[in-house]
């Protein structure tokens, strides 16, 4: 299996279900709010009403058992945040996205869709300004390159407008093996994150800690000196620019490193 395959899996399995404000219903529940009881199988809507841009023939959504409750505006009611998958979504949006509930006392109404907002791996890293802080680990593949991102996810609207997620960014990381053979780095940067995976709680309130696979300075310092060697494939290796160098999977490193959420750090463990 493949790192983009790996990597990939373990963003859509892993899933961190978490309960602030009650137990959230089921997925016919839910779907009763956004479709006809005549087009609902299982966890499937096979015709979503409301759904964004959806043409004549309409867009089915099947509900994933990635979600999250949680007060994530400051004024209004707790949210539930559901991953969900559609027909209707490309690649450059993950096949889905995230449909969002709002809990008004013992009931749930739904506040719309966010495509290309999935919330696979998620954990909740404490409190901010009285709302709840969800940070989840993101990623995308394009062309051969493998971005992975831990992010805090940031919600705006609420009361009688739109509900809208978006990503802030707080770790990105690149691999571009499946592109050139090798990892890239740029021989004055200190530091180069590949892979970001597992992600969980950290070690104090308000931070999160994941997995890391990294070329460090004294890695850096090698791949742009004697070099490392190359793989078999090296043919099909690009030109490097100048002041790039090469960084094989087998010569990474690996570890972990701790988000401060607030702070905005990284910091290698």
């Amino acid at each position: 299996m493949t790192k983009f395959f790996s990597v990939l899996m373990a963003l859509l399995l892993c899933a961190v279900f978490t309960e602030r404000a009650g137990a959230a219903p089921n997925d016919r529940a839910l779907l009763s709010l956004l479709c006809a009881p005549g087009a609902i199988a299982g966890a499937k809507c096979k015709r979503a009403k409301s759904y964004p841009e959806a043409d004549e023939r309409g867009c089915d959504v099947t509900l994933k058992p990635q979600r999250h409750l949680g007060r994530f505006l400051v004024s209004g009611n707790p949210l539930l945040v559901v991953t969900y998958e559609s027909e209707c979504e490309s690649r450059a949006n993950d096949f889905g996205g995230s449909v969002l509930f709002e809990q008004t006392g013992a009931t749930f109404v739904f506040r719309g869709f966010q495509p290309g907002m999935r919330v696979d791996q998620c954990v909740m890293a404490g409190k901010s300004d009285g709302v709840d802080t969800l940070v989840c680990l993101v990623g995308h593949m394009g062309q051969g390159v493998l971005e992975s991102a831990v992010a805090r996810i940031g919600f705006t609207g609420g009361g009688r407008e739109p509900i809208t997620m978006s990503n802030d960014f707080l770790l990105k990381a690149e691999d571009t093996t499946e592109a050139d053979m090798a990892n890239v780095v740029t021989c004055a940067e200190p530091i180069k994150y590949f892979d970001l995976s597992k992600l969980a709680p950290g070690p104090r309130p308000g931070t999160v800690v994941a997995d890391v696979t990294y070329a460090d300075r004294e890695t850096i310092g090698t791949a742009c000196g004697k070099g490392f060697p190359k793989p078999k494939d090296a043919q099909d290796m690009r030109k490097l620019a100048p002041g790039e160098a090469y960084v094989p999977e087998d010569n990474a490193k690996r570890g972990s490193v701790i988000v401060d959420v607030a702070g905005r750090t990284a910091k290698l463990r």
